[in-house]
């Protein structure tokens, strides 16, 4: 089998087609598994991350109430005598922080100006330090326990914490104020979140909205740093904002990630557990990855078994195609061709032959069609090509002359125009009725184009060929002079014709296209005329009021 017949073979676009279903499958599994695959890995991430971020958010936040709870005690056990004492108050501190020491960097009074008055662990720089203008001095004077910003503390000189609440006189009035200080990086204060790490990229952050700011990460690089303005990241806003739960992001970092949102709420702060989800989808990759690799040898075992499955299978039809084109060489007589089996094959090996004999029985039927008209029933280009052939052989064996006359109809479109195709074609038939009356029944009327006739005369008399051509074209004209009725519609019609006559030394193409010529030259002269091509002998006498105009 050549390659051209492979290429076009019905079996290779089967082949084709059942490829590019095996890719549509390949690829659909793709989408719809990969898809499948993101939602639900992506559902089991959100709640592990949901489950991290509680966990640490209610770590968090248990140490600050601790913290909060042991303030508001040693406030309320601090005799106010004490206040007056800086001595016997820095001793008395320090009994308490030894007691519990959860406040890494000391414990400090200060009174209602913000100057300190005693502290513990003893800090030389805190002397001399005016806590008037922080936030949580000024709460706590107000008689609330306060959670300061985080700041850089300004004797620990590293990000702390700081807690204030006031100590009151047996009236009830603020005397002073309480401060502990936790360094964010003391043990046991938020090493769960600093030092853990979700997966191999994925983190921790603790992030305070009145502040807006991060106040811990498990990157370093980022505690202590302003949180991104709004508009940077759409599911930080919503956090900020008091949405608590999960969702996927792009950071302010460009990297797409899981996260999930947890309060702590003693703080006001929230916890955000964070996995990019290229890490956290690495499965759907890793599945993906194995369609596509093992894609390639599925279509391979699909290409082999399809071509043998299909060649067996076809292999009667190619063997009748193969008797069908030798017999329309020639090599073979025509002839009904086996039928191998009683399938879809053998049905349209069965049916062919059916077709062949219906088409020997129509033979005559087909050669009319191929050689007539088939609106008017008039000989087509074809025929009068073998018709103006005859009667040249005619005038070269009997030394007669012939003439052709080319008509082509004036006013013909605004009938199409108005009463359309079918309107059209009825005019037509009419005028080729018409043009038959006007002839011999031994010459040639012909239609070659939409609205184009030709006539040919065969076996006229040396000398008498546009005698008769021309009084052809009048009888063509005038049965053109009555109107014609066309679905109840009068529609007017005239022809321009041209004439060209000729003896045997001529070339049926070059009468044909002299005869056009002329034609095309009545179309100038006004139509509704005649014209006779120029080489042929002159002809003196005018016809009919000069509708006959001789070519020079």
């Amino acid at each position: 089998m050549s390659l051209q017949r492979i290429i076009h073979s019905v079996v290779t676009r089967i082949i084709l087609l059942g490829i590019g279903i095996v890719l549509f499958g390949t690829a659909l599994r793709f989408f719809i598994l990969s898809n499948f695959l993101r939602e639900d890995i992506g559902a089991l991430a959100a709640s592990q991350q949901s489950a991290l971020a509680s966990y640490v958010a209610h770590d968090i936040d248990q140490k600050i109430v601790d913290r909060e709870q042991l303030l508001r005690r040693i406030a309320a056990a601090l005799p106010p005598a004490l206040l007056a004492d800086p001595t016997s108050l820095r001793l008395w501190l320090g009994r308490q922080y030894e007691l519990l020491p959860l406040f890494s960097h000391g414990l400090f009074v200060a009174d209602t100006k913000g100057r300190t008055i005693a502290d513990y662990p003893q800090k030389q720089e805190r002397s001399g330090v005016s806590y008037a203008g922080r936030d949580y001095f000024k709460a706590a004077l107000t008689g609330a326990t306060f959670i300061g910003q985080p700041t850089i503390g300004l004797v620990a000189r590293e990000p702390v914490l700081p807690i204030a609440t006031p100590i009151r006189d047996a009236n009830g009035k603020v005397r002073a104020v309480l401060t502990g200080v936790t360094t964010l990086a003391a043990p046991g204060f938020l090493d769960l979140l600093q030092t853990s790490r979700i997966g191999q990229t994925g983190g921790f952050l603790l992030i305070s909205p009145r502040d807006r700011l991060f106040v811990a990460a498990s990157d370093p690089t980022m505690a202590m740093k302003p949180t991104p303005p709004a508009g940077v990241n759409t599911l930080h806003d919503r956090a900020m904002d008091g949405f608590r739960g999960t969702g996927i992001t792009v950071n302010a970092k460009g990297v797409e990630e899981i996260s999930a949102m947890a309060s702590v709420p003693s703080a006001g702060w929230f916890v955000v557990a964070r996995l990019p989800t290229e890490e956290a989808f690495a499965p759907v990759a890793r599945v993906q990855r194995f369609i596509v690799k093992y894609s390639g040898p599925v279509i391979a075992i699909f290409l082999v078994l399809a071509w043998s499955g299909l060649y067996l299978t076809f292999r009667p039809l190619f063997k009748a195609a193969d008797h069908a084109d030798r017999m329309t060489r020639g090599e073979i007589p025509l002839e009904p061709l086996p039928i191998a089996r009683n399938d879809e094959v053998g049905h349209l090996t069965a049916a062919f032959n059916r077709l062949l004999a219906k088409l020997s029985e129509s033979q005559d039927q087909l050669n009319r069609m191929a050689h007539h008209d088939m609106l008017t029933g008039l000989p087509n280009r074809l025929l009068l090509a073998d018709r103006l052939r005859q009667a040249l052989e005619r005038a070269r064996r009997n030394h007669t002359q012939l003439a052709l006359l080319f008509l082509d109809l004036d006013g013909f479109k605004p009938i199409n125009d108005k009463l359309g195709h079918e309107g059209g074609d009825e005019a037509l038939r009419q005028v080729a009725q018409r043009f038959a009356e006007a002839i011999r029944h031994s010459d040639t009327l012909a239609r070659v184009g939409g609205d184009e006739f030709v006539i040919v005369l065969a076996d006229i008399d040396a000398g008498d060929a546009l005698d008769a051509a021309c009084a052809v074209a009048e009888k063509c004209m005038e049965a053109m002079a009555s109107a014609f009725v066309v679905r109840d519609t009068i529609c007017p019609l005239g022809v321009s014709i041209g004439i060209a006559a000729g003896d045997e030394t001529c070339a049926a193409d070059d009468l044909l296209l002299a005869a056009d010529r002329a034609m095309y030259k009545a179309k100038e002269a006004g139509r509704g005329c005649y014209m006779i091509a120029a080489g042929v002998t002159a002809h003196a006498e005018k016809r009919r009021s000069g509708r006959h105009v001789e070519l020079s």
